[in-house]
């Protein structure tokens, strides 16, 4: 499979603590020296700005062919895409923070205590690395984007990889590039610091929680994210879920959240070509993102993740007393008013969480200062109106103005 895009990151910064077993299998520092292969974070508090044009973002998925030389359709590995050891946490897919308004399509393997390159990265099965991106503005030899096919439906997406293993560095480039590398399962292809994030994407699964797919050509294989745990044998797999923040079924998480015809899910800027942002410019193209979901940890408690919200990339909110549902309002409730809340986490026999351990059973818990109100009203099965009234309450909001936006999807 083939992913080309322009990759404008943010990352959910949290580290954890715990032991790992050894009765899973350890990859191979190395598979081979032999480099002619086939031819063809301290956190960051900033996105990344791509100085790359538009089209970079727009996803290029060629059809395979037998030039490809993929092989089969399914898998499942017996090795873990990093080296659990050394890693303290295994964060869900479905956060949202900074630019990633609509829920995150993607893990993250972290250890904030880390200080140096040095924690293994490994490819979980057999396959060929056939993209290869260099992240704007790193520094020269770190922080790569790298795609391995595994099959001819199934890859492995790595965002961060610091550096990469001997074998690999003749590989890397400034610029993105299109290789065929061949890597076997276990094999080490590099390492992170403090954070790697990792998907898996299935072209024979199909989400069915987005209701208008073509608005995700700008990120093709959005829709394409299965439940990575389905995807490793035993004993991997529990150990996997061991190091996960989430324990709320599905414990990969979610991202979609489409219901037709209800308020519940994603939400864009009307006429500016769904995810993509505009279709012509990809300077800050979440800003017309709109999410209407449920926390990535406690998927009982309501989120408003709203693109430019007071000027800032995003911001996310709970609702005061977690209601009225979004998968309950429809087209015949009219307006429908929600009071913003800011929300922290606990864990049962800890109270607050820190933000760094590694916790189970994590809820959240709203505070009680209202920090704005949102109208919103469904004009249609895929239509809504928006607004948002910073620094209000409820009693001081009545009607939409001038202001308001209208969203689709």
């Amino acid at each position: 499979m083939k992913y080309s895009i322009l990759l404008i990151l943010a990352v959910i910064f949290i580290a954890g603590c715990t032991n790992y077993g050894s009765s899973v299998k350890t990859p191979e520092s190395d598979y081979s020296s032999d480099t002619h292969a086939d031819p063809y974070v301290k956190p960051l508090t900033e996105e990344t700005q791509s100085p790359y044009q538009s089209e970079d973002r727009q996803i290029n998925k060629e059809t395979h062919s037998s030039a490809s030389n993929c092989k089969g359709t399914k898998t499942k590995f017996d090795f873990a895409p990093v080296n659990l050891d050394k890693t303290l946490v295994f964060l869900p897919l479905g956060l949202m923070t900074g630019s990633h308004v609509t829920p995150i399509d993607h893990h993250y393997f972290q250890n904030f205590d880390n200080k140096d390159f040095d924690i293994e990265i490994y490819s979980p099965g057999d396959g060929y690395i056939n993209e290869i991106q260099h992240m704007p503005g790193a520094k020269r030899g770190e922080d790569y984007r790298v795609v391995i096919e595994h099959t001819c439906t199934i890859s492995s997406i790595y965002i961060h990889l610091g550096t990469f293993s001997e074998k690999f560095k003749p590989y890397a480039s400034d610029r993105p590039s299109n290789v065929r590398i061949p890597v076997k399962a276990g094999e080490l292809i590099g390492y992170y610091e403090r954070n790697v994030d990792y998907n898996l994407v299935d072209e024979e699964v199909i989400l069915n929680g987005f209701v208008t797919p073509k608005y995700y050509r700008a990120e093709s294989w959005k829709i394409h994210i299965p439940n990575t745990y389905d995807y490793f044998n035993e004993p991997v797999k529990g150990k996997l879920i061991e190091k996960s923040l989430r324990t709320a079924e599905p414990i990969s998480g979610k991202i979609d959240y489409d219901i037709d015809g209800k308020l519940v899910g994603n939400w864009f800027l009307e006429g500016t070509d769904g995810y993509s942002g505009d279709s012509t410019s990809t300077e800050r193209y979440w800003l017309g993102h709109l999410s209407i979901v449920y926390d990535a940890y406690d998927p009982q408690h309501v989120v408003f993740s709203i693109g430019n919200y007071e000027g800032e990339d995003s911001r996310q909110f709970g609702v005061k007393e977690n209601t009225p549902d979004p998968a309950d309002i429809n087209v015949e409730d009219g307006l429908i008013k929600y009071e913003l809340v800011e929300y922290g986490y606990v864990a049962p026999n800890v109270g607050s969480w820190d933000m760094k351990s590694l916790v189970k059973g994590l809820t959240t818990k709203s505070y009680e200062d209202v920090q704005g109100v949102v109208l919103v009203q469904m004009l249609g099965p895929r239509k809504i109106k928006f607004e948002t009234f910073p620094g209000k309450t409820a009693s001081q909001v009545n009607e939409f103005t001038g202001n308001a936006k209208i969203y689709e999807r």
